[in-house]
Formats: structure tokens, sequence, C-alpha cells
């Protein structure tokens, strides 16, 4: 297994599904990367999928069906093999394909759609895998390159408008509807990018953890480009 890590020292980068599935998060280390460029043609299997929706769950009956090239047949491979190595493991992976999501549009001041700096919150131990195997790829950030969005002063403000009880229940309140799962980048943030094909896995908010959870967001997709996304 490779020792490199980003700068941060938020990401450990390894070599093989074996050593994604077992590197523990440790230290500063919330993100795990296997680098890979991977060969066939997934912008074949997004275009061959038809649907209205903003977001397609593509099954593997559906998947095994698709009459693909030979390069999208290598694309199919891959994808079914990942999806079998992580359920092996324990995990429940889905594949989306995804024109865009829904806008939180309820609250202007502090929206919790995926767009924005979140972390994933667990009552139990889990991680979160996720993939981009066509479109643009999600983002990271490191957890001293943003601040949580209930603890700015005039979001703080806007939020103790909306909330209608007694002070002690303030905290319960952020947490029931999310808004303690966001962040804002500071300025001069690093965001960085997951990029294509890479397989990750973030370390998650639940009781213990003995990291931080790993920042990341959703992209601004490109107009008429799709996105191919594993994610569990």
């Amino acid at each position: 297994m490779s020792n490199s890590s980003h700068p941060e020292n938020q990401i450990n980068c390894v070599e093989n599904f074996h050593d994604l599935l077992t590197t523990s998060f440790q230290n500063k280390i919330n993100a795990i990367c296997w680098k890979r460029d991977l060969i066939g043609d997934f912008g074949e299997i997004v275009n061959k999928v038809a649907f209205k929706e903003n977001i397609k769950l593509l099954n593997e009956d559906e998947l095994q069906e698709l009459k693909l090239s030979e390069k999208g047949n290598l694309a199919r491979k891959i994808l079914l093999n990942d999806l079998n190595v992580l359920k092996s493991h324990g995990a429940k992976p889905i594949l989306n394909i995804i024109k865009n999501y829904e806008r939180d549009t309820d609250f202007p001041f502090l929206p919790t759609d995926v767009y924005s700096f979140h972390v994933d919150r667990s009552p139990i131990p889990v991680d979160t895998f996720l993939c981009t195997y066509y479109g643009e790829p999600s983002d990271i950030i490191a957890n001293e390159q943003a601040t949580q969005k209930i603890l700015i002063p005039e979001i703080r403000e806007e939020l103790k408008k909306l909330y209608d009880g007694n002070d002690t229940g303030f905290e319960s309140f952020l947490s029931e509807y999310f808004f303690d799962l966001h962040y804002a980048p500071k300025p001069n943030a690093n965001p960085i990018s997951l990029g294509i094909g890479n397989l990750w896995k973030l370390a998650v908010d639940h009781p213990k953890s003995n990291v931080l959870p790993c920042l990341h967001r959703a992209p601004k997709e490109k107009n008429g480009q799709s996105r191919l996304l594993l994610i569990c």
C-alpha cells in the first residue's frame, strides 16, 4: 500500500480494492482513495439508458440487458465487479445516472442540498464509498478549510428566526433539520476534485468514529451531460 497522502494529510492513497476496504481512518486522514485509470466507454452506458426523472437508479438487471459495444461491455464489467466486491464487504452500493439533484429552495440562507459541502451522518459505524465513472466528479475539502454554517453569525440569526421553541432545544432543532451537517469554504480554501474512475472511502459522522467526517459536495453538472455515480 502506498503511504502517499495529500499535503493536508487528509487523504491516504491505496493501490487495490482490498486495501481500500481494510485501511482505517486515523489522525487527520478521513478520505482514502484508490486511484484508477479505467478502460471502457461509460458514456455509452449513460447514453443507452432513457429516463425522464432527474435521477435514475440503474439496477444490475438493466445493466446486463444493455446492448453494448466492446468498450461499453468493458465498462459494464468494471461496474458489476465494483458492485459485487462492495456487496461482499457488506455495503449496499447503488448506481445512479444523474441529470441533476433537487435544489433546496426552502432555506436560501442555508440550503441543505448535496451541492453544499456537507458530511454524512449515521447512528452506526459505516463508511461512504463513492466513484464517478462519467460526468463531473464530486469535491472534498479539508475540515480546517471550512466553517460549520450554523456557527456563522448571520446564518445563526436567520435560523433562530425559524426556530419556535425555548433555547434549550435550539441545537436539537439544528440537527433535526440537518442544518448542522453543512459547511462553508473559508476564503482561499482549496477544494479537491475526486476525479473520474477513482474509488473513494469517506469518513462518516457516527458515534464510534475517531476522525472528523469528510466534507464533500456534488458538482454543478454540465448542461446536457449526466453523471454515472456509484455510492453507498
